[in-house]
């Protein structure tokens, strides 16, 4: 946004907003509460740069949708057996209800502030939900972009069943994969492959070994979008707002068929190498595997096919598969009747990328607007739409979403480039992993993650959410190290958590209160009508401009460092100018002045990320939400209130960020 008030304020180039914008903040399954991934790891995230844009461009601008992803056979699986251990009593959709209601409890009481928190399984969004699922494949397949393709699916002879995809466990076949869970087509790092290629499977109902069942679906041609993907790799390459994880991953995908297969196996494989379709075999020496490379996938696949006959171990690359749409589990949306085939689901994962379609459209007529109006957001170039997501599911949201948006394209002529009114390509906002005592930890893995709920007993909201915004997540994998979890922690050590929120318990608390307080004392509570001074001008200008930089980056830990330097000058100033008695009143009135600016100024940048100390303070300076908007971010407090103006009474000692209550407790018994 740059309009001629922001040009006479500021003299350099300022980054470039859009005038409306989507911001997703992920799809945690309907079969649990949340975790501390799902908050720390990206929720806090997405809140935090959409409470920005709202300061930014207009709340009325921006629209932050998020939900829970109620269908697929994790949920079934997982009702399922929570039935059968008598820990739960109810249907299937109770469950999701309950697990639905929770987690929006918990974004809640984090401060998380999505304009609609909706369910792809639940009340007026599943029916929207369903309707667009409908349209969208169907669009698809008008357009020519899907193929019905029989794979062999796993089925249980001892259950006399076919099994979804939690219900069969294995080995993920992609080379260098570390999952500890490979299921029926995907593992849970993302990895995608073909049902026959996993390795040792077992079934989780009988713990029999599978047999294996043709069964057909359909399936996105994502294929033929491999030189537009390349296309658009090489621009995100070339911008400041696409993190490396993020272009990296979705080359990784971009790269011939390979099959990888043990040196002890070569003298076999060279005996049957001629039957094979044709390939390249990669010279290798040092590597304890041989490589032999495919330029066509259905090549790739036989060969799969060939060598597993012959008893040969191996591990297939990273590369592009038709993207299964569609499925038969039970407890899935109802796919659209075409050509005939019809009692097909959609598989969760395809419908959950353009679920935040649906909610958009749900939230629009919630509040009286036309749903058609989801265009304006999704398919003009005056708007942007940012996906917060974690780096394991990069794959869904990097490679497969954005060659179905261009598949959606009415001309024959698809391009990474979308023409106004058609789907635009997201900015996808892709987190490394948040460790969690330096482990990698999972709900379904070896190391549990602590509940986020749980956390809420230690820590205060905002301490958390001010501990993982400064972790840098954005640059690398980080370890969340809480010290009432950390066996290892000794009494005399500092707790990071806690540490990382004295800036705004301790610093932040005391500029704002000697700022009440001596006003109060000395001025009667009326806040000093003069002018901040020229430095103070200057150095609020320097944050707010660097601030906003590394907002438009999602460097949202640089944004903290940016507040922690701005703060404890504002401390400092204190020590300086506001101690003792006050015989000058006029000087008193200016460095007060001065204060009330630098406050102000925090205060704007810290909304987006301390949104209920922030609101507190707002309450406190008798001023109303026109102090967070950027449009007029420079000003001083009396542009809003007017001269003459009286503060709202503090109390004594009286805390706008503060500690949690179990910490003074322990400062206490120390």
């Amino acid at each position: 946004m740059s309009d001629n008030k922001e040009k006479k304020n500021f003299e350099i180039p300022r980054p470039v907003f859009p005038k409306r914008c989507i911001v997703t903040g992920g799809m945690p399954y309907g079969n649990k509460e949340l975790h501390f991934g799902h908050v720390g790891g990206m929720f806090v995230f997405a809140d935090t740069f959409a409470r920005f844009m709202r300061d930014r461009i207009g709340k009325e601008n921006v629209i932050f949708v998020g939900g829970t992803d109620c269908y697929g056979s994790p949920i079934a699986e997982g009702w399922r057996v929570k039935v059968k251990n008598g820990e739960f009593e109810g249907s299937l959709e109770d469950f999701v209800q309950k697990n639905h209601d929770k987690q929006k409890e918990t974004l809640d009481a984090y401060g998380i502030s999505p304009n609609l928190f909706a369910a792809s399984g639940l009340g007026r969004s599943k029916e929207i939900h369903a309707a667009v699922t409908d349209r969208f494949i169907s669009s698809l397949h008008k357009k020519g972009q899907l193929n019905q393709i029989t794979t062999m699916q796993f089925f249980d002879e001892k259950a006399g069943c076919f099994l979804n995809g939690r219900q069969v466990i294995g080995k993920c076949p992609v080379d260098g994969c570390t999952s500890e869970k490979g299921y029926a087509d995907e593992c849970d790092m993302g990895h995608q492959y073909m049902p026959e290629n996993l390795i040792n499977p077992v079934s989780t109902l009988t713990g029999e070994t599978p047999t294996m069942k043709p069964v057909t679906n359909w399936y996105f041609k994502l294929r033929d979008y491999e030189q537009l993907m390349k296309d658009w790799v090489e621009e995100l390459k070339k911008r400041k707002d696409i993190r490396p994880v993020v272009w990296k991953t979705i080359d990784e995908f971009l790269k011939k068929p390979v099959i990888y297969i043990k040196r002890e196996f070569e003298e076999k494989y060279m005996s049957i190498k001629a039957s094979m379709p044709e390939h390249n075999y990669l010279e290798e020496p040092k590597k304890p595997s041989f490589t032999i490379e495919f330029d066509k996938l259905s090549d790739c696949d036989e060969a799969c096919r060939i060598l597993t006959e012959n008893g040969i171990r191996y591990r297939t690359g990273k590369t592009l598969v038709p993207f299964r749409l569609t499925g038969n589990i039970e407890w899935g949306v109802p796919a659209p009747v075409m050509d005939g085939v019809e009692g097909l689901t959609v598989w969760v994962w395809p419908e959950s990328l353009w679920a935040p379609i649906s909610f958009t459209e749900t939230y629009l007529e919630s509040i009286g607007h036309d749903k058609e109006e989801w265009r304006d957001y999704w398919c003009s170039k005056d708007s942007t739409v940012y996906q917060f997501i974690g780096q394991d599911n990069i794959y869904f949201y990097g490679i497969a979403e954005p060659a179905m948006w261009m598949a959606q394209q009415e001309s024959a002529e698809k391009t990474a480039s979308p023409a106004d009114g058609e789907l635009q390509l997201p900015v996808i906002v892709a987190n490394h992993h948040i460790l969690f005592l330096d482990k990698k930890a999972s709900s379904s893995g070896a190391v549990k993650p602590p509940m986020a709920d749980d956390l809420l007993n230690h820590y205060t909201p905002e301490q958390l959410r001010m501990h993982w915004l400064g972790l840098g997540l954005g640059q690398r994998s980080v370890s969340f190290m809480p010290k009432p979890y950390n066996p290892d922690a000794k009494p005399e050590d500092a707790d990071p958590v806690v540490k990382d929120g004295l800036l705004l318990s301790n610093v932040f608390n005391r500029m704002i209160r000697t700022a009440f307080y001596t006003t109060q004392k000395e001025l009667d509570g009326v806040m000093p009508d003069n002018a901040p001074e020229e430095k103070f001008l200057a150095d609020a200008k320097k944050a707010v401009l660097e601030y906003e930089r590394h907002m438009s980056k999602f460097a949202f830990h640089q944004c903290t460092y940016v507040l922690d330097s701005y703060i404890r000058n504002g401390s400092k100033y204190i020590a300086k100018a506001l101690t003792g008695e006050y015989p000058d009143k006029e000087a008193l009135k200016q460095a007060l002045a001065n204060l009330f600016y630098m406050i102000r100024i925090t205060g704007v940048l810290l909304h987006p990320m301390a949104p209920f100390g922030t609101k507190k303070l707002r309450e406190y300076l008798e001023v109303d939400e026109r102090i967070w908007s950027w449009d007029t971010i420079l000003e001083p407090l009396t542009y809003f209130t007017g001269n003459g103006h009286k503060l709202k009474f503090l109390p004594p000692r009286t805390d706008f960020f503060t500690r949690h209550e179990s910490q003074f407790a322990s400062a206490e018994e120390q």
